[in-house]
């Protein structure tokens, strides 16, 4: 026989797009439009709907960028029409190709009634089915001109991602505004051909199967009156149900597909666009569930939940009504999808207490799997978090992402820092929009990993990112391919059934250690500095306002700020999410982010100062009481305690060098800072040991060009550092500090438009040079790094991170390693040789890089280098110009111990209240390797004072913790809360007044002290 497939195929698509689609809508009649534009931001639904518009008629301009317009569409079925099905429909100008990413509507009826969502995917509304003809049509649509900011040429600079800067010329005309009549018939024809034609394309040319459906195809055209589709397209369906009958192979891959609309809490558009966002997303989801029985849908963060029930709780009574009848699926258990690298050990596990609470409260629902899509890699610490949450399970697909490694395994477990393992799996069919093509379908086959020993995946199946969520044509596919020949079969299915199906099925996966790293998006870990700085401050003034709010409650009786707390608390988690801390929104988040954590630093400020007031007793009395939050005593103040400030240790000295420059000693550390202002010696004292080798400098500032391949705001590649120039040039250099107390170098420079002025100081008793750096930033494109060359030979270094630090190569052997160029850490890192050690402690920032390099005397230098600002111009074109300060510190002879309280000694610095009362730890540990990252009262507001522990030097610790009050019991609980059943009983234990706790190396323990007396 010839070959025609070529020739058939070409038909296929041809027909398909030219007839028989415009088939499905066969009648239409125009629709009356008018148009009211709110001023400004967006108005309450009761207004719009009130507002009086002027006429505007298809093919009008209309929007201006990030405004609303109440379009009032109005019209009569006509009355041949009757017993049809009749659908509206309302193209605001959409992109087909851009669901999520421009403007989008929410329709509603007069009554104030949401309807459902408007996007280019989904732009009809039903009106009857069937009509009786002569029904009077009258819907209000909320459109937001949303601008469409990662376009056709994506990466480029625009000024359309703040409402400041974006103009106000419309960005979108009127398309189609009408009634028409639905041919379901001839819509099913299309999903029939879709699926069909999707699936041989999948197929081997020399398989069988491909020529049955080529052959089906062929006859259902034949018989397709190509002048009357509709009339014929049921004999075309006739044609090709045999080959959509044919069943599934038994050996075929199984696909859970589960509806989903990933929607990025903020991104390309501002955080109260997301609120509309997800209104109309599950106003579409609710409409669906109803109609598709077989259809169940998951929707994660409760930030989105809240927002729902706060501003359209019609829609989530809907959604409310849709999780009883198990369909709609609270998932995940987080507040938000947040980043994971960056948040602290407290944050990360606030995630999920506000979230997993939510979802219980609301719903009775307490989630056992994670759910993170789109997060840009996986701290090593998050394991134990989730198992400590409740929770077993983890999803995510963005590791799918990496350059240049892949990933061998879908489904597998992950083992964290601690040793704690989740049963993690990546959706092989590598994207968390699935649109149930054919292709998405048999790459998810052919791409599974653990072929043989599992076979089954999961599908997250809807638009997203933008919103917008699974479609009717969607559902139609899966329905198909339920049991199909040559196809995988996918079912719907929820995501607790998917994981306990697999789970069972794969009873020994392969096991994957340490930290899920991202070979992708690496410089989110420093776009932004701001939005990064104000994270950091806060997730350390909540540890403060919490600790000194229950001792004040415990010894005073203040009430403990509840409500406060939880409010300021989901504050900075939503500004965890996975677009805002990593630096990848528009202007506008950012802008708005910089606000934001301006008021909660000021509300938790005055939590902290009502605190210590009500401890520090009579400010007349004189005197003064220093309170050192930090979990480590320093200068003869314990650990989360106050006392009168101890004498001054006294001992420094500043005098000029030979050659130029200055001598800084505090007996301690001896620090030689040369002419250039450069440090080229910082000797260890106690220990007779260099740590700057010879001819190197240290806090030598660096730039690099600065410009990726793509994605400019989240990317840095590697090339990036063939081009480098060090920062030598110098403007001034000043004593500014020469006490007994403390001794100050301060150094400017000048480097294209922009200053750096540096103060590097010594403190007595103070095993540190600390450096504060103001910058001044005014570059484009352009990355600025801090290097410290320290002469130490090791193959490893650990970086702080959730509950402990993980280690990383110093070396390149291997692609991995190579990959992870620049990498995350919390409060430190931290390099040793056996007996000696090095920490490099940071104020702010997070992202670094680690390199060596041997010597032409044989020892090796090794290079930490701080990343300090980038110069992205997308999607931010303005993205960290202006003023920047950041604090770090280098810490000579410092082991692991002492790296952690370096670490938390330039976070949390002592505050000093006027008053002479005498404040003792609420509660205390005898042992720094036991490090508190939470004292609080209890979250039912029962009175109970919650401690959170863990061992952060990496062996095994026992600790006495000592409360300064009575204590009935203790138990050991989850992170809400909740005694956990059939825990180790040796854990923790009651004696003689005191907790002894026992700690595997990186161990997390949340106690429950129940209090003789409460309040």
């Amino acid at each position: 026989m010839h070959d025609d497939r070529l020739l058939a195929e070409a038909r296929l698509k041809r027909v398909l797009e030219e007839r028989i689609r415009p088939a499905v809508y066969p009648e239409s009649a125009p629709l009356q439009v008018t148009i009211w534009n709110a001023p400004g931001e967006p108005v309450p639904v009761a207004e719009g709907l009130a507002a009086v518009g002027s006429p505007i008629s298809v093919g009008d301009a209309w929007g201006a960028p990030w405004g609303t317009s109440w379009l009032t569409v109005c019209g009569t079925v006509p009355a041949g029409w009757a017993g049809r099905t009749v659908e509206a429909l309302l193209d605001l100008g959409f992109d087909p190709n851009r669901a999520g990413f421009q403007c989008e509507g929410l329709v509603y009826r007069p009554d104030g009634t949401a309807v459902k969502g408007l996007n280019p995917r989904n732009q009809w509304v039903r009106i009857g089915a069937p009509v009786a003809g002569g029904e009077q049509v009258l819907l209000h649509v909320e459109a937001a001109s949303n601008p469409m900011i990662l376009g056709y040429q994506p990466f480029r600079p625009t000024a359309l991602g703040d409402r400041d800067t974006a103009g106000d010329e419309p960005l979108y005309r009127l398309e189609r505004m009408e009634l028409a009549v639905f041919d379901d018939t001839v819509w099913q024809l299309v999903q029939d051909l879709e699926v069909l034609g999707e699936l041989m394309a999948e197929l081997p040319v020399e398989g069988g199967r491909r020529w049955d459906i080529l052959r089906a195809v062929d006859r259902a055209l034949d018989v397709l009156d190509l002048q009357d589709v509709n009339a014929t397209a049921a004999a075309a369906r006739e044609q090709l149900a045999g080959v959509l009958a044919a069943p599934a192979e038994p050996s075929a891959h199984r696909i859970s597909a589960v509806g989903h609309a990933h929607i990025d809490s903020a991104w390309l558009w501002p955080l109260r666009e997301t609120v509309r966002k997800v209104a109309r997303t599950t106003a579409n989801m609710t409409a669906l569930l109803a109609d598709e029985p077989d259809f169940v849908y998951a929707m994660s963060q409760a930030q989105q939940y809240a927002w729902l029930k706060e501003h359209r709780p019609e829609v989530y009574a809907q959604v409310k009504k849709a999780v009883t009848e198990g369909r709609f699926v609270p998932a995940g258990g987080m507040w938000v999808e947040s980043d994971t690298n960056m948040p602290g050990s407290e944050a990360m596990a606030r995630q999920f207490v506000h979230g997993k609470r939510f979802f219980l409260e609301e719903f009775g629902v307490d989630n056992e799997e994670a759910w993170l899509p789109d997060t840009f890699g996986f701290a090593g610490g998050l394991p134990q978090i989730i198992k400590a949450a409740g929770a077993k399970w983890l999803l995510t697909q963005k590791i799918s992402w990496s350059q240049i490694n892949k990933f061998p395994h879908h489904t597998f477990l992950w083992e964290g820092i601690d040793g704690t393992r989740i049963f993690t799996h990546f959706p092989p069919v590598d994207t968390y929009n699935c649109a149930m093509l054919g292709r998405e379908i048999a790459h998810a086959a052919r791409n599974f990993k653990d072929k043989g020993r599992a076979r089954h995946s999961l599908a997250p199946t809807g638009w997203g990112d933008g919103g917008g969520g699974t479609t009717r044509e969607m559902i139609a596919k899966a329905a198909r391919m339920r049991d199909l020949e040559g196809s995988a079969v996918v079912q719907w299915e929820r995501p607790a059934d998917f994981f306990a199906r697999a789970q069972a099925e794969y009873v020994d996966p392969p096991v994957w250690v340490g930290e899920l790293y991202l070979e992708l998006h690496r410089a989110t870990l420093t776009s932004q500095a701001k939005t990064k700085q104000g994270n950091r401050r806060s997730e350390h003034l909540l540890y403060e306002a919490e600790l000194w709010s229950a001792t004040a409650a415990v010894r005073t009786g203040l009430p403990y700020p509840h409500q406060e707390l939880d409010r300021l608390w989901k504050t900075v988690l939503l500004h965890q999410f996975h677009d805002i801390l990593p630096g990848s929104s528009i202007a506008w988040v950012h802008r708005e982010a910089e606000a934001v954590y301006a008021a909660v630093a000021a509300d938790l400020t005055a939590i902290i100062e009502r605190a210590q007031r009500a401890l520090a007793g009579d400010p007349a009395a004189g005197g003064e009481v220093v309170f050192n939050a930090a979990p480590h005593a320093r200068a003869g103040v314990p650990a989360r305690a106050g006392r009168l400030t101890p004498a001054g240790a006294g001992g420094c000295t500043v005098t000029a060098a030979h050659g130029g420059g200055w001598l800084l000693d505090n007996g301690l550390v001896r620090v030689r800072v040369d002419a250039r202002g450069l440090v080229v010696s910082v000797h260890d004292v106690d220990n007779d040991r260099e740590t700057v080798p010879a001819g190197a400098a240290a806090n030598l500032l660096q730039i690099h060009p600065d410009f990726p391949n793509k994605w400019d705001a989240w990317d840095v590649d590697q090339f990036y550092r063939n081009t480098v120039v060090d920062l030598t040039e110098l403007d001034e250099m000043t004593v500014v500090a020469d006490g007994p107390d403390a001794v100050a170098v301060r150094v400017v420079r000048s480097f294209g438009q922009s200053t750096a002025t540096q103060t590097l100081t010594l403190v007595a008793g103070e095993k540190r040079l600390a450096v504060d750096t103001e910058v001044d930033w005014r570059e484009r494109e352009k990355f600025l790094k801090a290097a410290f060359p320290l002469d130490i030979h090791t193959d490893r270094y650990a970086a702080e991170t959730q509950y402990g630090h993980i280690f990383r190569p110093t070396h390149t052997n291997t692609s991995w390693e190579a990959a992870k160029f620049e990498a995350c850490n919390h409060r430190f890192v931290h390099l040793a040789e056996p007996g000696w050690g090095v920490a490099v402690v940071t104020g702010s920032t997070y992202g670094h890089d680690v390199t060596r390099a041997v010597r032409a005397d044989g020892g090796t230098t090794t290079t930490v280098r701080l990343s300090l600002l980038r110069a992205p111009r997308f999607p931010d074109p303005h993205t960290d110009q202006g003023l920047h300060r950041f604090s770090y510190a280098l810490a000579p002879g410092a082991d692991i111990g002492d790296a952690v309280r370096e670490g938390y000694r330039i976070n949390l610095p002592e505050r000093r209240v006027p008053g002479s009362g005498d404040v003792d730890a609420l509660v205390e540990l005898d042992n720094d390797a036991v490090v508190a990252t939470a004292v609080k009262l209890a979250d039912d507001m029962g009175g109970d004072v919650v401690v959170r522990v863990y061992e952060s030097q990496g062996g095994r610790a026992r600790t006495r913790l000592t409360p300064s009050f009575d204590v009935r019991s203790v138990s050991v609980c989850d992170l809400l809360e909740r005694p956990i059943d059939g825990g180790d009983t040796d854990a923790a234990q009651l004696i003689d007044g005191a907790v002894h706790i026992k700690l595997r190396p990186f161990e997390m323990v949340t106690l429950r002290l129940l209090r003789s007396v409460r309040s």
